[in-house]
């Protein structure tokens, strides 16, 4: 797989009709679930049908869910970045009820994802401490990463600039995460209690690479997707990046760049799409009955676009549940 390898014709965008869908995950049967401004998930089917999981129209600021966990008895746990923070489960009932509202004694404020690994322990990263009305930062390393497991919840690490979407990889032995605002993402050793060690640097981004979602593929192949500039990279097991796509507005990305070096980017103008065949892309998620079509979940857009993958995508423990 080469730079740019790519092209705008790989797209199709066959599922339409949602609302920010931030964050994107696919089960066996083929459907794909996306984060949804109305308060919930919504799930399509194969079939095109569309299903919103949970939804509370009458409070809108208080549940804005981006990442989330299928559950196996059918319920949802998301991250929340709507005023209320913490992290919420929306019952097979559709009922939203807390599900995690503090962590070693801290509040949780607004949680940027949430993701289940293959052992069924439960990670969420809070990207920041500080509000999400001010401007982002390049220094306040304030980001942490919380576990919930059969001792509790507890926060296994912090000191991150912008924490957003983690992933183990496919041996169950190193813990991947991108710090957006860092331009880089993040590994560590794991062991069997879930604690996190020799913090390394897997990849540092340059000018206009804002890491957010991630995902891996069977070859032990880590996928990276920036926000802004709509890149798409895969991260060979040897360490090697190489770029897929990218698509933007070469002005914008430096009007960016130049807003966040001066502490003056606000998520409102991050979250603007200037590109010419994604919008915002912010997550991506293997799917189909292969595992080898590509969600691309985004930030600024009512539809989803999908590729074709040479490459299957490492099944999530999810997987024949949904």
């Amino acid at each position: 797989m080469g730079p740019n390898c790519l092209s705008a014709s790989d797209f199709s965008f066959a599922i339409e009709n949602l609302q920010r869908p931030e964050c994107v995950l696919c089960g066996s049967s083929g459907a794909v679930y996306a984060s949804d401004l109305r308060s919930g998930v919504l799930k399509t089917a194969p079939d095109g049908t569309q299903t919103l999981i949970g939804g509370n129209p009458d409070a809108p600021e208080r549940f804005k869910p981006n990442g989330y966990v299928l559950n196996r008895d059918g319920s949802v746990i998301f991250a929340n970045l709507g005023v209320d923070g913490g992290l919420w489960k929306i019952g097979t009932d559709g009922a939203i009820t807390p599900y995690l509202m503090e962590v070693d004694g801290v509040a949780i404020p607004t949680v940027n994802f949430v993701w289940m690994d293959d052992l069924e322990r439960i990670w969420f990263c809070v990207s920041s401490m500080r509000p999400r009305d001010i401007p982002f930062s390049t220094t306040e390393a304030d980001g942490f990463i919380g576990l919930i497991d059969a001792k509790g919840a507890r926060i296994v690490a912090d000191g991150f600039i912008w924490t957003n979407e983690c992933r183990i990889d496919p041996q169950g032995s190193r813990f991947y995460v991108n710090e957006t605002f860092g331009k880089r993402t993040t590994a560590f050793d794991l062991d069997a209690n879930g604690d996190l060690s020799n913090r390394q640097t897997v990849a540092e981004y340059g000018a206009g690479t804002f890491p957010d979602g991630l995902a891996f593929d069977e070859e032990g192949g880590l996928w990276v997707v920036s926000v802004v500039t709509n890149r798409i990279f895969r991260i060979s097991p040897e360490g090697d990046v190489v770029l897929l796509f990218e698509d933007f507005e070469p002005d914008h990305v430096a009007e960016v760049e130049r807003r966040l070096a001066a502490g003056e980017l606000h998520s409102s103008f991050v979250y603007e799409p200037h590109s010419s065949v994604l919008l915002n892309t912010s997550s991506l998620a293997f799917g189909g009955q292969d595992r080898k079509t590509v969600y691309l979940g985004c930030i600024a857009g009512d539809r989803i676009a999908s590729f074709r993958s040479p490459v299957a995508g490492h099944p999530p423990v999810h997987w024949t549940w949904a």
